[in-house]
Formats: C-alpha cells, sequence, structure tokens
C-alpha cells in the first residue's frame, strides 16, 4: 500500500482477506492497535509482508551491524539526527499536516529509530519527547491552513541493554535535504552512518579513525553481505538501489528463503509503538514506555 496513511488499514486488509502479499509503506496504521491488527490478520492469512524501512539495505548498514553483533564490547550510547526542509517554507503544504497525530516523528523519525536498533540490536524501551513546530498554520491554494502536527522532535531515550542516547528529527531544517545520521559508541570503538554519503563506513578509535569503503575487500562478513553488493568496489550504490533489495529481499521470502532483517509489519507494529510513546511523552511532559507490556515484564525478568 502506498496510499495516504490513512486508507493503509483498509487497503491493505482487503489485500490479506484476498490472500495476497502485502507491502505496506509506514506508517502501517496510525495506532498501534490498528497496527497489531493488520500483523495478525497477515500471519494468520500466512502471506508474507513487510514495510519498507529501506535504509538497512546499505551494504554499509549491514556492515556495521555485523561488527556490532561480532564484537563483544558494551554498546552504552546511541546519538543521530534526521534533518529535511521541504516543509521548512509556510507555503509547503500536504496531505501529510492533518493525517494522523505524528507527522515528522511519524514520517522520518521512525526511520531513524529503525535503523538504530536494527544495527546496534537494542530496543528501545522508554523515551521523553519534545514536539514542535515551525510553523502554527501554512498557506496552500485555499487559504490559511491550521497546522497540528510537530515540524520538530527532540528526544532522549534508554534501551534494554541499559544504553541511553539522543535524536532531533526535523521536516523544516533550511539547506538540509536528508540528513539521516546514526553513531553508535562503544567501549573501544564507535560507528557513524551518514546516508548522504552512504558509501563509506566511519569507525573511531582512540588511535586512528578507520573509513571502510563499501566492498567485499574490506567487510568483515563478505558472505553475508554478498547479496547487498550490486555493483564492483569503487562503484557507488544509492537510494534507489535499497528499494531494489528490499524487493529481492520480498521475492527471496515469497519463495520460500530464509531471509534476515526483512522488516516486516512487525517493526510497523514497532513504529506505531514509539510514535504513541513520542505523542504520549510531548503532551505528559515525563518519560513514556516505547514497548508493550510483555516485552517490558520479559526485560525485567
Amino acid at each position: 500500500m502506498c496510499t495516504p496513511n490513512a486508507f493503509h488499514v483498509q487497503y491493505a486488509e482487503a489485500a490479506i482477506a484476498a490472500g495476497k502479499h502485502v507491502i505496506c509503506e509506514k506508517p502501517l496504521a496510525l495506532s498501534p492497535v490498528d497496527a497489531q491488527r493488520l500483523q495478525d490478520a497477515a500471519n494468520a492469512a500466512g502471506v508474507v509482508h513487510a514495510v519498507p524501512f529501506v535504509y538497512r539495505f546499505y551494504p554499509t548498514v549491514r556492515e556495521a551491524r555485523s561488527r556490532i553483533a561480532a564484537g563483544d564490547e558494551r554498546i552504552w550510547l546511541a546519538h543521530g539526527h534526521y534533518l529535511q526542509d521541504w516543509m521548512s517554507d509556510r507555503s509547503s503544504t500536504n496531505w501529510r499536516l492533518t493525517d494522523g497525530a505524528s507527522r515528522a516523528f511519524a514520517d522520518i523519525g521512525v526511520h531513524w529509530c529503525d535503523l538504530f536498533e536494527f544495527v546496534s540490536g537494542h530496543r528501545i524501551v522508554r523515551l521523553i519527547a519534545t514536539r514542535s513546530r515551525l510553523h502554527d498554520s501554512r498557506i496552500s491554494a485555499e487559504g490559511e491552513v491550521p497546522v497540528h502536527t510537530e515540524d520538530g522532535v527532540t528526544m532522549l531515550f534508554e534501551t534494554d541493554r541499559g544504553a541511553s542516547g539522543s535524536l532531533v528529527v526535523s521536516q523544516a531544517t533550511p539547506g538540509r535535504k536528508n540528513r539521516l545520521w546514526l553513531s553508535i559508541d562503544g567501549e573501544t570503538q564507535s560507528y557513524a552512518f551518514d546516508q548522504e554519503n552512504p558509501n563509506d563506513l566511519w569507525i573511531g578509535a582512540r588511535e586512528q579513525v578507520t573509513i571502510v569503503p563499501k566492498g567485499d575487500e574490506t567487510s568483515a562478513d563478505a558472505r553475508g553481505l554478498d547479496p547487498y553488493l550490486l555493483v564492483p568496489s569503487g562503484h557507488p550504490q544509492g537510494y534507489l538501489d535499497c528499494f531494489g533489495l528490499f524487493l529481492a529481499d520480498v521475492h527471496r521470502t515469497i519463495r520460500g528463503e530464509n531471509v534476515e532483517g526483512l522488516p516486516s509489519f512487525a517493526d510497523g507494529v514497532r513504529a506505531a509503538r514509539l510514535t504513541e510513546a513520542v505523542i504520549e511523552s510531548s503532551e505528559s511532559g515525563d518519560w513514556a514506555h516505547a514497548t508493550d507490556s510483555a516485552h517490558r515484564e520479559a526485560n525485567a525478568a
């Protein structure tokens, strides 16, 4: 489904009922309850279901994930931002202004959170957030339109493995086109991914800083990276390639292959829960849980 957000549930449910495999854009639904309903329906129908969290499909992202998983050091800090400018002008309007309770976080903030959790293996368990607007109203062809969704989010969070982190999200930062930047810090090494320069992975240590270019020669796990290297070393891969790799993994899953890391409706539910927590925290001014009760109980045990 690639429609305005409010129609995702309606059309996805119809496709699932017809026995079709479904790719649905995020947000999977406007509430965690509806998103969970879609996941349950897809699982019951036995259809393949996926959500295009496509930043997972950069080879350098897979490389960072592999290196962190293979290491034994503690990840203790994460930080980053996702900045765009396409809503910085007051005359910029579209259906996202009124479709749902969140805009900037539900649209792009969840991408950063998905990327952090995918690469680190951590899960955000609670957060405190503020939401802000550059423009309280916007000018459309029909006149002035009041705005109720946010242009930006500032967030602190804690994970189930004892790390803490910070995130800034904005769709109204002039000059920033698609600046998704993620840093994950361990005891001896830190890793940084920059979506605007996605073919290099930055790895830092006290003794040196290493830039690891995309390529099987430089990979710590070339075999695991093979499906995601489309072109020889030195040739860039980009954003549209990520969609192609995502679709290839969907097709592999439909054929019955065991595919690691394909974002499913479960990840869409996860994004909806994080969005709900951001809304709850921004309204209460307090910390909010970002996981369901079952996960909290398992983590406490």
